[in-house]
Formats: C-alpha cells, sequence, structure tokens
C-alpha cells in the first residue's frame, strides 16, 4: 500500500484555499466586467495574488518537511535551522 501523501492528508484544507482563489478570481473578473476603475481591480488581484501565494508557501512548506528534512532528525540541529531558515524566507519573500 503507497503512503497518503501530505497534499492528501490536507485536501480539504487546500481545497477550501483553492475555491477562495477562485473566489477572488471571480471578483476580478466582474470587475473588469463592471469597467471598475483600476485602484478597485488592482486590488482585487492583490488579493488573489496574496492568497495563491499563501496556497503556494503552504504547499513548498509541506514538501520540504516531508520530503527533504529527515522527519526524525531532532530540532537545534544545524540541518534543522537551515531548513528553518529556509522556510521563513519563503514565507517572507511569498506573503
Amino acid at each position: 500500500m503507497f503512503p497518503v501523501m501530505h497534499t492528501q492528508q490536507d485536501k480539504e484544507k487546500l481545497l477550501a484555499r483553492v475555491r477562495r482563489i477562485t473566489g477572488q478570481m471571480k471578483a476580478v473578473e466582474a470587475a473588469l466586467d463592471e469597467g471598475a476603475e483600476c485602484a478597485e481591480l488592482l486590488h482585487a488581484l492583490t488579493a488573489a495574488r496574496g492568497a495563491m501565494n499563501s496556497l503556494i508557501v503552504e504547499v513548498l512548506e509541506d514538501h520540504v518537511r516531508f520530503h527533504i528534512l529527515d522527519p526524525d532528525e531532532r530540532p537545534g540541529t544545524a540541518r534543522a535551522e537551515a531548513t528553518q531558515e529556509l522556510l521563513d524566507v519563503m514565507r517572507s519573500y511569498l506573503r
């Protein structure tokens, strides 16, 4: 039997994020369709981009934790600290 991948374990949470992004993109579409002002359109686009970036960070962080860092490795090791630094940089860059 194959192990359950972390994306499947978090499937409902990830799908909820995707549904929120879908709603935000529909708001972008509606703003364009209704001839919204540039500022309103930019706010809708920024919100959608932020939501997408948050989803990317979540999947990337899970990928690093489950596939790159040995889960049995104790916190405080150089490798664990370097991994946390990488995750912190990813989070700050993408959010």
